[in-house]
């Protein structure tokens, strides 16, 4: 069996890459440039919890290292920040000491802080959940950096193949591969299973299978400066509303602050709508202007390292699945208005299709599998966009409801942090609810805290071997687990009880399942009771949750998951590798 071509070696090709060998499918990754990247301070991600999670899993370092986990947001109101932050003053008297805002506001027990009356306003504060509510803060890191981290564990991977000044110019694919040349110093043709374009905006593989990728063009623009300075919120994110000391060029107001390492700070400026060029001189004052107006009046001491302006567009390709060749990351979508990170969707893309590909890789074509990553991943993708494109007129306007409504400002800058943090309509991980891999209603079915579809939560869970691991560890392997919640299992060891109650039957039921599967166990799991069965699939994406072991139940939800029936349909093959039935 041929690799698979991966063309574009940024972090959604390179972590493809990984997570294909990581099922022993080998790859060809297309770099058209050097095999190095650009060190740009400015040029940052925004990964979720469950996505750094993936990357650590594949490259094998902590991303903490190279990177930040914030806080929280602290969130700035437009009319609370008039004259406490422009002149140092709160309403009452001199400002809280290291704290602008005043160090009296105080901390509310619900999920974002609290609202605190003040004489010229109010202030809140987005801190993550409130006490005793579990919080995983999202990683902020350079881009370099990660790319940097996936590039190290390829080197030492036997099935990744990395080639350099490779510039892909052609497309050919027939019903048992896909034939790619490349031009460059060492131009030739490449012979591959399947070819997966991860090539970037200006995507060459979409564009030679002549797929529309329409949208809108410059939704938003920030002026971007990377600095190392001192904040009075270390380690906290900082989003300003309509910030009151504005007077060098043109702005909206809206200025944000993400925390990186070792004192660096990402500053992002909104700009209006319009191509004014933001000139070197303009962004020393606007960074000069802001840090004095948080600072309360001096601009403190700082280093600026990097500048640049970031544009955001929003686009989604008609099609990502042509025969054998399919598109992931900014090839199919772009996306990042209003917290939405397109990395971070990049990399779900990634982890959806790598365990498809590697089925259809090890034993045979199965078009339904491998047409529902476009069913699910582009569903959910739309959707963030159509919710962006909801939330901006009332984000992005001073007036109408957000004038007359009380506590509309709050609830809307509560929409924009949320996203930022991973949750609400336009930050929480997509679920694929209207999958096609969705098995039918089963009346053992019971409900848990996670809907069929979505991602699970990383409980502890005890593997095979009778060591205590998190659950996501034992993702990304291309084998589907099967997850017994027994209560009291945790104080005992394995052998004690893997051959009582109920887990011989189930043990026998995992095993006659269509697809290899580990069976695992956990003490507990939100919302389900004793003896509940999840069936999960190796992308970490529910499939269902069973009361008790039902063996039939368990073998039709699996073989669902799986695409339905093994189709060993020559024509039906042959069709799905040429695109006739795409």
């Amino acid at each position: 069996m041929d690799p698979v071509i991966i063309v574009g070696a940024g972090p959604v090709g390179l972590t493809l890459a990984l997570a294909l060998a990581r099922q022993e499918v080998p790859s060809i990754v297309l770099d058209e440039g050097p095999g190095k990247d650009e060190l740009r301070l400015a040029r940052t991600v925004v990964l979720r919890e469950d996505t750094a999670a993936l990357v650590e899993r594949l490259t094998g370092l902590p991303l903490d290292d190279a990177g930040f986990r914030w806080a929280g947001w602290r969130s700035m109101r437009r009319r609370q920040v008039m004259r406490e932050i422009a002149f140092g003053e709160a309403a009452g008297g001199a400002a809280g000491a290291g704290d602008p805002l005043g160090a009296e506001v105080p901390r509310g027990d619900g999920p974002r802080g609290a609202v605190a009356a003040r004489g010229t306003g109010s202030a809140w504060s987005a801190e993550g959940p409130g006490e005793g509510e579990e919080f995983n803060a999202p990683l902020h890191i350079t881009q370099h950096a990660l790319t940097g981290a996936l590039r190290e564990a390829i080197i030492h991977e036997r099935l990744v193949k990395v080639a350099v000044h490779s510039r892909l110019d052609s497309v050919e694919q027939d019903a048992s591969g896909v034939t790619a040349h490349t031009r460059g110093p060492d131009g030739t043709w490449w012979r591959g299973s399947y070819l997966i374009g991860c090539d970037g905006p200006r995507s060459t593989v979409r564009k030679l299978q002549d797929i529309r990728f329409p949208g809108r063009t410059a939704v938003e623009r920030h002026a971007v400066a990377a600095l190392r300075t001192e904040l009075p919120w270390p380690g906290e994110a900082l989003l300003h509303r309509m910030t009151p000391w504005r007077t060098s060029g043109p702005s909206t107001g809206e200025v944000s602050a993400r925390p990186l390492a070792e004192d660096v700070w990402r500053l992002d400026w909104l700009l209006p709508p319009g191509k004014d060029l933001v000139t070197p001189d303009l962004l020393v004052a606007r960074i000069r202007e802001t840090l004095a107006g948080w600072s309360g009046g001096a601009t403190p001491a700082y280093e600026l390292l990097d500048t640049g302006v970031h544009t955001v567009h929003h686009r989604l390709a008609r099609r990502w699945r042509v025969g054998r060749v399919f598109l992931a990351g900014d090839a199919a979508h772009l996306l990042g208005a209003l917290g939405t990170q397109g990395l971070d969707e990049g990399l779900r893309d990634a982890d959806n299709l790598a365990w498809k590909l590697a089925l259809g890789w090890h034993h045979g074509p199965h078009p339904a599998l491998l047409d529902s990553y476009q069913t699910e991943r582009r569903a959910v993708v739309a959707a963030r966009l159509r919710a962006a494109d909801q939330a901006l007129p009332l984000l992005r306007t001073g007036g109408g409801l957000r004038a007359y409504v009380p506590g509309a400002a709050r609830g809307h800058d509560a929409l924009l942090t949320d996203g930022h943090l991973g949750s609400g309509p336009l930050g929480a991980p997509g679920a694929y609810t209207g999958s096609p891999l969705m098995p039918p209603p089963a009346e053992s079915h019971t409900p848990v805290a996670t809907e069929p579809g979505a991602p699970v939560v990383d409980v502890r869970v005890t593997a095979e071997d009778g060591s205590f691991v998190p659950l996501r560890e034992r993702l990304g392997r291309g084998v589907l687990l099967v997850v017994l919640i027994a209560p009291g299992t945790g104080v005992w060891a394995r052998k004690h009880w893997v051959t009582a109650g109920v887990m011989p039957r189930l043990a026998a039921a995992v095993t006659a399942l269509p697809h290899p599967a580990e069976l695992l166990v956990a003490e507990s799991y939100p919302g389900a009771a004793a003896h509940t069965v999840l069936l999960i699939r190796p992308d970490g994406h529910l499939v269902t949750a069973l009361a008790g072991v039902r063996p039939a139940d368990l073998y039709e939800a699996a073989e669902a998951a799986l695409g339905g029936p093994a189709n060993a349909d020559a024509e039906s093959a042959t069709e799905a590798a040429t695109g006739v039935r795409s």
